[in-house]
């Protein structure tokens, strides 16, 4: 073996630039079309969660009502005091906190009886109809396909849980 030749044999031993960048850009694209993915699955999860949520609540209430005679318990002047703690005629608690809604805007805790900036939750006192106040920056691809329909008559994201509507 010559010099000349031991020498180019030493020089291709590495990755020329043009490779490199090639592989960079194959990550890139790579990159870009998982990243989009982690946040559906995280927006799908918190979706998911909210349904499930909705529907835990309507039980509840309805457990709350049965025991109470038919009455509902009243959500927008006492909060979720009633639901967390024992009431008066022993029964409860129904939850052990207060529900938070994953997608509302505002406190996730709060309770209104209807659509407003700091309402998590939208109570009829009468019905015992409980929704969720939605962020509406969540496409309805995703809350659809965790159950959610959306409720028409509000212009805010108020999202109902699928087949256990009061």
């Amino acid at each position: 073996m010559s010099a000349r030749t031991h020498a180019r044999s030493k020089v291709a031993q590495g990755f020329t630039l043009v490779e490199i960048l090639i592989v960079v850009v194959i990550l890139g694209i790579l990159a870009a079309i998982v990243i989009p993915q982690f946040t559906r699955a995280s927006e799908s999860a918190q979706a998911s969660s909210l349904a499930s949520q909705l529907q835990t609540m309507r039980s509840q209430l309805e457990l709350y009502q049965v025991q109470h005679g038919g009455a509902y318990p009243d959500l927008i002047t006492d909060g979720w005091e009633e639901m967390t703690a024992e009431t008066d005629a022993g029964f409860g608690p129904y939850f052990q906190q207060a529900p938070r809604n994953p997608l509302a805007p505002g406190d996730r805790t709060a309770v209104g009886a209807a659509a407003g900036a700091d309402i998590a939750w939208i109570y009829d006192a009468d019905t015992g109809r409980i929704r969720a106040n939605v962020n509406t920056t969540i496409p309805k691809s995703v809350l659809e396909a965790a159950g959610l329909t959306e409720h028409t008559d509000t212009v805010d994201g108020d999202f109902e849980g699928g087949a256990d509507d009061a």
